[in-house]
């Protein structure tokens, strides 16, 4: 898997996070660990975007060159950002599992109104990327926080803190696209 480092700033309830060697790649959130799962969704988007048009991403530097090239601010810190595309072809793979889980595994599939094997792969895919980060729209529903992303949905500049009041995440953050309402008002 290939991973990218983030470089994670903010404060109290608004953090960011850019990703040096995918310009323009940003995600921001309430909490470092929704700025990052937002990051590592908006790193994904931006990769099968140009995918999609057969340009692969440049690959990134090694954490050394990052260290000697990127100067951090105060309170800047790196993060390591995992990305897994989907290859769009399916193998089959053998695994042994519990008996009485691989029961759980079957009933919370049929739930979701998956199958086994589709559940498994989201099961992984989820704690591949977002590992302890509690899920971003858990946390927002729960927090009353709404991210405002830029109009074509790839940037995060803003989040909406609990009084209402739009906070910026980044220094690039363009006041237009602030101005404008969050979805979640419309």
């Amino acid at each position: 898997m290939v991973y990218y480092i983030g470089i994670l700033d903010g404060s109290k309830d608004v953090w960011g996070v850019s990703i040096p060697d995918v310009p323009g790649c940003h995600g921001g959130g309430a909490t470092p660990e929704d700025a990052i799962a937002d990051a590592i969704g908006a790193l994904r988007e931006v990769a099968a975007h140009w995918a999609s048009k057969g340009v692969a991403l440049d690959p990134p530097r090694t954490v050394q060159e990052i260290i000697r090239e990127e100067r951090l601010e105060p309170l800047e810190s790196f993060v390591m950002l995992p990305l897994l595309l989907d290859q769009a072809r399916s193998v089959k793979a053998n695994i042994s599992l519990d008996a009485g889980l691989l029961e759980a595994i079957d009933e919370e599939a049929e739930l979701h109104g998956l199958t086994r094997s589709s559940f498994l792969a989201s099961a992984a895919r989820d704690k591949i990327v977002h590992r302890t980060v509690v899920s971003e729209e858990k946390k927002k529903a729960a927090s009353g926080t709404t991210t405002h992303r830029s109009s074509k949905g790839t940037m995060a500049y803003a989040v909406r803190d609990k009084k209402g009041q739009f906070k910026d995440i980044h220094k690039r953050s363009h006041s237009a696209d602030i101005k404008r309402k969050s979805k979640k008002e419309k």
